[in-house]
């Protein structure tokens, strides 16, 4: 008997896109891959790699993804997800933690102690990627980002600027990437199920 199994994958530091939905793009499809520099940064880490429009109708997982409140930080610092996604909010530490975003909608989840968690429903995208940044009003040195997408062929990169995203339909896209300190312009790539698509950015550096 065979089962599908869903859920993150997180390896060295690459969030894969993998088999996370179950209208995703067959196991036989193509990979993108490459590196992302960030100009005057010394780790690339936390920039999402993605492809900006795929055909279909992606179904959010039905699982919400996670965001800790640890060490007075959001881990991950940033969490790539499709539109429709429940993001749940765990704080870790011993001192109570806000969670709030001045973007999109708005919202704020109030305050809560060591333990609990709070959910959020990121329902609304009108175009993608909908950034939306995560601030403690107890805590304003504390940040982290929500990025909503289309679909759910991304990647975040590793320290080195690594990153891959597996099993895309093989055919044509526009592939992007945000960071919250560098910007680029989106590139074509066209995908083949024989060989991996290379896709390699630099960033300019923004303040």
């Amino acid at each position: 008997m065979h089962r599908r199994l869903t859920g993150s994958i997180v390896l060295e530091g690459l969030l894969i896109a993998g088999l996370l939905y179950g209208n995703m793009g067959a196991a036989g499809g193509g990979t993108i891959q490459g590196t992302v520099k960030v100009a005057g940064l010394a780790s690339n880490a936390d920039a999402v790699v993605y492809i900006q429009q795929a055909s279909g109708t992606f179904t959010p997982p039905a699982k919400p993804a996670d965001i800790d409140q640890r060490r007075m930080q959001f881990a991950p610092h940033v969490l790539p997800v499709i539109v429709g996604t429940t993001v749940r909010f765990l704080n870790s530490d011993p001192t109570p933690h806000n969670v709030f975003s001045p973007d999109g909608e708005k919202y704020n989840l109030g305050t809560w102690p060591q333990g609990q968690t709070k959910d959020h429903a990121f329902a609304k995208c009108a175009k993608a990627p909908c950034v939306y940044v995560q601030l403690c009003r107890v805590h304003p040195e504390m940040e982290g980002y929500v990025v909503v997408l289309q679909n759910p062929f991304f990647a975040t990169t590793s320290k080195d600027g690594q990153y891959k995203i597996e099993n895309v339909p093989p055919g044509p896209y526009s592939v992007a990437v945000w960071h919250a300190k560098g910007k680029s312009q989106p590139k074509p790539v066209t995908v083949d199920a024989a060989k991996p698509a290379v896709v390699d950015f630099v960033l300019s550096h923004t303040s």
